[in-house]
C-alpha cells in the first residue's frame, strides 16, 4: 500500500497539466507527501489543498477515551462499497497528481524506499476520493488495486493509475465507469531502489 509519494512539480505547472483552476497560488508543499500531511488534489476542476487520509476515530482499549484520529490514506478497490468509502466513491472522486510513489522493501527493521514512476510521463494521476471532515477539513485518500509488472516485485497492491483519456471518466463518470478503471496499470513502470531507510 502506498504510504509515501513524491510531487516535484510547481502548483501552476500542475494546474496547467490537468487544465484545472489553481486555488493554491503560492502554497508550499514538501516534495514528499506522507499520510496526515497536506497534498495537492484536483477535485471539481480545481487544484486544491487537502490532507492525505480520511480520519478514523479510535478509542483506547485501556481507558475507552477517544484517541487522536488515524489517517486512512488508502482505499482498496474491493472495499469501495463499504460505509467508509461508498459515498465518496459515488459522489466525490478526484485526481491525485504525483511524480512517483514509494514502497518499502527489505527485511523488517531495515526496509528501504523503492520509488516507482511512469517513464512515459513526468507527471501523472492516481485515482482518489475526497470528502470534508470535522477533524481535518478537506481530506483525500488514494485508491489501490492489485499490483502488476515491476510494482508486484515490491508490494501486492499499487495505486490506480489513470491515463489522461480516463481522467474525466474517473471524476465525472458513473460509478460503473469509474469501477472499470480500478485495475492494475498495464503500461511501463520505472523502478528505482535506494538505500534510504523507510
Amino acid at each position: 500500500m502506498c504510504n509515501l509519494y513524491r510531487m516535484t512539480k510547481a502548483n501552476d505547472e500542475v494546474a496547467r497539466w490537468f487544465n484545472a483552476v489553481d486555488q493554491l497560488g503560492n502554497a508550499n508543499f514538501g516534495t514528499e507527501v506522507f499520510p496526515g500531511y497536506p497534498g495537492a488534489v484536483i477535485a471539481d476542476g480545481k487544484l486544491s489543498q487537502m490532507t492525505w487520509g480520511f480520519p478514523l476515530s479510535l478509542k483506547s482499549k485501556r481507558t475507552g477515551e477517544p484517541l487522536k484520529p488515524k489517517p486512512v490514506n488508502n482505499a482498496r478497490t474491493d472495499k469501495l462499497d463499504s460505509y467508509m468509502w461508498r459515498f465518496s466513491f459515488e459522489e466525490r472522486r478526484c485526481l491525485i497528481p504525483l511524480t512517483a510513489w514509494a514502497e518499502a522493501e527489505g527485511t523488517p527493521g531495515s526496509k528501504t524506499r523503492t520509488w516507482l514512476s511512469r517513464p512515459d510521463s513526468e507527471l501523472f494521476a492516481a485515482a482518489g476520493l475526497w470528502r470534508n471532515s470535522d477533524e481535518w477539513g478537506l481530506v483525500y485518500s488514494m485508491v489501490m488495486t492489485d499490483s502488476a509488472g515491476v510494482a508486484a516485485e515490491c508490494h501486492s497492491r499499487m495505486p490506480v493509475l489513470l491515463s489522461q483519456n480516463d481522467w474525466a471518466k474517473w471524476t465525472d463518470g458513473s460509478t460503473r465507469e469509474a469501477r472499470s478503471l480500478c485495475k492494475p496499470w498495464v503500461g511501463e513502470l520505472a523502478i528505482e531502489r535506494t538505500d534510504q531507510r523507510w
